[in-house]
């Protein structure tokens, strides 16, 4: 917003919060401001991405690829990702730390023969995903077909690019 105004009139109060000074002189006050500010383009960060090539069987993931709810199932593979939200407290009377809350992510991966469709939950990461099928030795050929088929779904939260 400073570089829109061409001063320092926006400043950051919090990571959610600015504190805005109206310029002297502005043509048309506050809310003339407040009009233009809402009219300030903001570029959001890269969106996720998954980079397939299919003649070598090279993924390339960013960090931030979540996948939401999904059941997955493939001849006889199942997995279960799940994260559970935990608290991490400091010791009683502690002067330092603080409470917190930490995810502790659990992998099931079953290949037996009886096996059915199982349910991934909303906020997994793709690692994870990635890490119960490299855990079974499913090779990189099922790992693609399984992530299009999760991004055909709708479940895949990020743009599929395929090479090759």
């Amino acid at each position: 917003m400073n570089a829109y105004l061409g001063g320092s009139a926006a400043q950051a109060v919090d990571p959610s919060n600015i504190e805005l000074n109206v310029p002297a002189g502005y043509p048309g006050g506050v809310m003339a401001l407040l009009t233009d500010i809402e009219q300030v383009k903001v570029d959001p960060d890269q969106g996720a991405k998954v980079i397939i090539d299919e003649n070598s069987g090279v993924i390339v993931m960013g960090a931030d690829v979540r996948i939401s709810t999904v059941a997955i199932a493939q001849g006889n593979l199942t997995i279960k990702v799940t994260e559970t939200p935990q608290v991490s407290q400091p010791s009683p009377f502690s002067q330092t730390g603080e409470t917190m809350v930490v995810p502790r992510t659990n992998i099931q991966v079953d290949d037996s023969r009886n096996n059915r469709m199982t349910l991934m939950r909303e906020g997994v990461s793709l690692q994870h995903l990635v890490d119960g099928l490299n855990a079974l030795g499913v090779g990189p050929r099922d790992i693609i077909a399984i992530l299009q088929a999760i991004k055909a779904a709708g479940a895949l939260q990020a743009e599929i690019q395929v090479i090759g």
